[in-house]
């Protein structure tokens, strides 16, 4: 007897577009077993500390709703934070952690994706990957289920740890929805920009772009009592969801259908484009150089100069909010004790609004060091994508290299530091009636954290030289002294686990006498650290 075989399925052209998508997903899961879990994991520690903060700080109704009648008539705290809709404790946590929240989840989700399909790219592993049975939409695709599954990861620990804290189940669901579908709304922006560039970095920097439009867009909505820029960003949709204050789930539908149609431009302009190109080519460059490329130094600053220009503003914009909040810093911390005492052990035991500016220049200066980190670890962007090679090739050293972008990463941190406190200053002084008198005073405590901050770079530069792979080790140490500084005070933090931060050696600066001892062991450190990492740099193998 003759047996026929069954003809074997045919696959549509769209499941041969997505073959492999299951492999990669699995692949991109296990680069990112470290990454995912530390943002995911920080980032409900914060909003789970946020909520016990509030229940310690405002422990009486009253209190509770005094805070949310002050916040409300206060248009800069709207703009900063959104409106309070609820006096709760989950209505004070949703307030203000929801914009806050989601604009961080919005930074996970967007390197994730980056990671994953343009950085690939850039480095000649994804086609690599693509030689194999491995369809055109496959790794986008891949990218985009990696960052659901680290949103929804937010969402569920975010919903968890609010509804174990005693917190009302639809209202803790209502806000870890919210900033995780704001999450996944901004890896498809991501996979857009992705197809634009042609490198990473741009692909990056233009999402971060768009998020700050975002934030400014839903800032100036809040400002006012009613605007409908709050509904042109999408990080004023989690505030609308009114998370513990009467939850409205019809705007997740926004973030459905928002998500789909980026989605589905992600997938046709990927299908439009061949393996390592872009919809928006870099423009050729003059046929001979300027002098200011002929050194290490100009070619670092040509690389950096966007990004240095990018967080100028941004210190610039954030220096004149904070300002412009600190005359009236009594009147936000009321005759609340507890709140007076978290002020104080952040700033100082000076005066209210001394302590508040000192505060204020604080997380200034914790923010600097994202800059300062990212700077130096250019280098090792430059190293493992075989630029750094023909540099070296010629007539320069490994420490004249690397000497450029430590430059940019010393000089480039205090840089932002003077600016942010400058219109720190200038905002405080005009809104007092003397912008002479008090500029200098805080000019001066903004800089005073630039030791600190070159502790954090220092660091860096040792990572980097003696532990090359493990560089992505310095955003959680970093990320760890913001979250020291930040939240520690509010948690009651034992004073050596405060201690691991370099900024809590810094004098409370303005208000209070500052001696140089702590500012100059900071600086030994820093040289210390630079030193170490150059000399391991200097004898290991690129690469």
């Amino acid at each position: 007897m003759t047996t026929v075989a069954a003809p074997l399925p045919v696959r549509t052209a769209r499941t041969r577009q997505l073959a492999g998508t299951g492999t990669l997903l699995r692949l991109a899961l296990r680069r990112d077993r470290v990454l995912i879990p530390a943002w995911v994991l920080g980032l409900g520690v914060v909003v789970a500390g946020t909520g016990s903060s509030f229940e310690v700080l405002y422990d009486t109704t009253a209190r509770r709703a005094a805070l949310a009648v002050s916040m409300n008539a206060n248009g800069s705290m709207r703009a900063l934070y959104g409106p309070v809709f609820g006096d709760s404790v989950g209505g004070l946590v949703a307030w203000r952690m929801a914009g806050f929240g989601a604009a961080l989840a919005a930074v996970m989700s967007l390197l994730i994706v980056v990671r994953h399909t343009r950085e690939e790219e850039e480095t000649g592993r994804q086609e690599l990957l693509c030689a194999g049975a491995v369809g055109r939409r496959a790794p986008l695709t891949a990218a985009l289920l990696t960052a659901l599954l680290a949103d929804a990861a937010l969402a569920v620990v975010i919903a968890g740890s609010l509804a174990g804290s005693g917190r009302p189940a639809a209202g803790s669901l209502a806000l870890g929805l919210g900033i995780g579908a704001t999450g996944l709304l901004f890896a498809a922006l991501a996979a857009v920009t992705a197809q634009l560039t042609e490198s990473a970095r741009l692909a990056k920097g233009l999402a971060g772009a768009v998020l700050g439009l975002a934030f400014a867009l839903r800032a100036a909505g809040d400002a006012g009592a009613t605007s409908p820029l709050t509904w042109a960003s999408p990080l004023g949709w989690p505030q609308q969801l009114r998370a513990f204050a009467g939850e409205r789930w019809w705007p997740l539908g926004l973030f459905v259908a928002a998500t789909a149609l980026v989605v589905a431009v992600a997938h046709a302009l990927t299908a439009r484009r061949d393996l390592g190109m872009s919809f928006l080519p870099a423009r050729p460059g003059p046929a001979r150089a300027p002098r200011s490329l002929s050194g290490p130094l100009g070619l670092a600053w040509r690389l950096q100069r966007t990004t240095l220009a990018g967080w100028t503003l941004g210190f610039l914009c954030a220096g004149g909010i904070f300002g412009g909040l600190a005359k009236g810093a009594s009147d936000l911390v009321g005759g609340n004790a507890r709140t007076r005492e978290i002020v104080a052990r952040m700033g100082g035991q000076q005066d209210l609004t001394d302590a508040f500016l000192a505060t204020m220049a604080g997380l200034l200066g914790m923010v600097a060091a994202l800059f300062a980190v990212g700077a130096v670890l250019r280098l090792h962007g430059e190293e493992s994508a075989g630029r750094a090679e023909p540099v070296l090739a010629g007539a320069v050293g490994r420490l004249r290299w690397a000497a450029g972008h430590l430059a940019l990463a010393f000089g480039g941190g205090a840089v932002i530091l003077a600016i942010g406190g400058l219109a720190l200053g200038l905002s405080y002084g005009v809104s007092a009636g003397d912008p002479l008198g008090r500029t200098g005073p805080v000019l001066a405590a903004t800089l005073a954290q630039a030791p600190a901050v070159w502790t954090l770079t220092g660091l860096a530069v040792l990572v980097l030289g003696l532990l090359p792979k493990a560089t992505g080790a310095v955003w959680a140490l970093v990320g760890g002294c913001l979250a020291l500084g930040w939240v520690g005070p509010s948690l009651d933090l034992p004073r050596w686990a405060m201690d691991l931060s370099p900024y809590s050696h810094l004098p409370k600066l303005p208000g209070t006498e500052a001696t140089a001892a702590p500012l100059l062991w900071l600086l030994a450190l820093s040289a210390l650290f630079t030193a170490a990492g150059l000399v391991g740099l200097r004898r290991r193998d690129l690469g």
